[in-house]
């Protein structure tokens, strides 16, 4: 990770009006086309990367899956931030750790959640404690900490500004709630830190004008391209199946483009 382009990346968050709107890939191919479209910063999907190896996600069991696709395209055309899910460990050295090791491969930042397998939520000290190791670590790297208060639910959608405030405090450069149902929390979670706010784009949700609006400088789109990829296909298959004609698609890469991303320097 080179100075400039974790400069790059932070700049993105702060700028009044203009949300950096980030895109999640799960393979080489799918990260080389968002960048190719003129993307400057991607993400990358948990759920994308665990289930392209046949694993589930959320679960800490993709980490060798994730620094893999960190080292393919980590340090290219454009700036890199990984899902790492809760760090894949409750050791805070062993987040850090394997974070270094995504900073070397080139990533400018992580998403690291409280979120658990479980249902439950990683405490707020501990949480806190991987944030500062991670730091501690790689100062430069961006963390976004989320916490996923209203996306589990449960009655703990109160502790969102006192997790917002610990992670705040623990280093973290941003922060993440997914799920908040409407322009009225958003705007609570926005003024509940001074950290800029990532919001997940959902397509019954805000629009990326209103969440501008609203304060929010950050706004990803977590798993939804991958699962509209393999809806994508599915359907596809199904409808030439079923009817013996291929349904109106949306644009589709041709072989030649798909082999140009694959090559290296793209």
């Amino acid at each position: 990770m080179s100075t400039v382009a974790a400069d790059a990346f932070r700049e993105l968050h702060h700028r009044p009006g203009t949300p950096l709107l980030l895109p999640n890939a799960w393979d080489h191919a799918s990260a080389a086309a968002l960048a190719a479209a003129g993307f400057a910063a991607v993400g990358t999907t948990s759920l994308g990367v665990a289930a392209a190896a046949g694993l589930p996600d959320g679960t800490g069991r993709t980490r060798a899956e994730t620094l893999r696709l960190a080292r393919r395209i980590g340090g290219g055309p454009f700036l890199l931030t990984v899902d790492v899910e809760g760090g894949f460990s409750d050791d805070p050295a062993e987040v850090a750790d394997t974070v270094a090791e995504l900073a070397e491969a080139g990533a400018v930042g992580v998403n690291l959640e409280d979120g658990r397998a479980d249902g439950s939520l990683t405490p707020p000290r501990l949480q806190a404690a991987k944030i500062t190791a991670v730091k501690s670590a790689v100062p430069r790297l961006f963390v976004n900490a989320r916490t996923d208060t209203h996306w589990l639910g449960g009655g703990r959608e109160g502790q969102t500004a006192s997790r917002l405030a610990a992670y705040q405090d623990a280093g973290a450069d941003g922060v993440f709630v997914p799920g908040l149902p409407d322009p009225a929390s958003i705007a609570a979670a926005v003024g509940a830190t001074v950290l800029p706010l990532n919001a997940l784009a959902t397509p019954d949700g805000p629009s990326l004008t209103r969440l501008a609006e609203l304060g929010v400088r950050r706004v990803s789109l977590g798993s939804l391209l991958f699962r509209l990829a393999l809806g994508a296909a599915v359907d596809t298959a199904a409808s030439l199946r079923a009817n013996g004609v291929f349904p109106q698609m949306p644009s589709v890469p041709g072989y030649a483009v798909v082999q140009a991303l694959a090559s290296p320097g793209s």
